[in-house]
């Protein structure tokens, strides 16, 4: 059975329900026809011009992402620069671009919930709870998680697992003694430096996060707490993978025949020199 725009869409929204998006934030359709024809979906954490002529290239019917192409209101939309560029190249194409943000973070079996399980965490609650309607209606945790490591032990050798784990060179470490035994952690996709309060609340040993500003670090280190900052990329990465495989047994259970493709080129943005 041929999938339109507005079929997959919902499929999107049985894994992580729009609804749970936050008010600042635009999950959902970016650009596009609820009625274009999608016969191949290419997945990436970002609506980049590549990821576009990827998409245009392979003549697939949608990009889906992680961050969206449009949060703020655009005044005008110019086809010669982001994200006029990606409208431009989905108009053309009759590519569909559809995003799955914060509305992917605070969901069940989410990004919060993968992250967690490959830094190691278990017996997982969240680190701050949604509301009473999103959890009753859509069995939403909330954003970040917290439990215990699977594997304790000091700031350092936890530190070295996460870095195997996720494929890294370095990350950032905050803490006065790095030999100090960790037994629970708090984790937050994405930049996590709104929740620092709530993680000095949590009383986990340390918070894995991304892009962490200098004084949300110093209040870390005032609090005689510890903190791993693995980047934004590092920590959300994963949401490739995850809609890939959601989304393709959704897919498959609903009747649909598409072909569901993961973007492997991405990069952080960011390189140590």
């Amino acid at each position: 059975m041929l999938a339109r725009t507005a079929d997959i869409i919902e499929l999107v929204d049985t894994l992580a329900p729009f609804r749970l998006a936050e008010e600042w934030d635009n999950s959902g359709l970016q650009a596009g026809d609820p009625e274009w024809p999608v016969h191949k979906i290419i997945i990436s954490l970002d609506p980049s011009m590549e990821v576009m002529e990827e998409a245009e290239k392979q003549n697939a019917g949608m990009v889906l992402t992680h961050h969206p192409l449009l949060i703020k209101p655009e005044k005008s939309i110019l086809f010669n620069q982001m994200p006029g560029s990606a409208i431009s190249v989905s108009c053309r194409n009759r590519i569909s671009i559809v995003s799955a943000h914060t509305s992917l973070d605070k969901a069940q079996q989410g990004l919060n919930d993968c992250f967690a399980s490959l830094v190691g965490l278990r017996d997982l609650l969240p680190l701050v709870p949604d509301s009473d309607e999103n959890t009753e209606l859509y069995g939403s945790p909330g954003f970040g998680r917290k439990g215990e490591l699977q594997f304790p032990g000091t700031l350092e050798s936890v530190a070295s697992g996460i870095k195997t784990s996720l494929g890294l060179d370095r990350v950032k470490l905050v803490c006065e003694n790095r030999g100090r035994e960790i037994k629970t952690a708090a984790v937050c996709t994405g930049s996590g430096g709104s929740f620092v309060d709530d993680f000095l609340r949590s009383g986990a040993d340390v918070y894995i996060t991304g892009d962490i500003k200098y004084h949300e670090a110093r209040r870390v280190e005032e609090n005689c707490r510890a903190l791993i900052d693995v980047g934004h990329f590092a920590s959300e990465i994963a949401a490739v993978g995850l809609l890939y495989d959601r989304l393709r047994s959704a897919a498959f259970h609903a009747g649909f025949e598409v072909e569901i493709i993961k973007y492997k080129k991405e990069k952080d943005p960011f390189t140590i020199f």
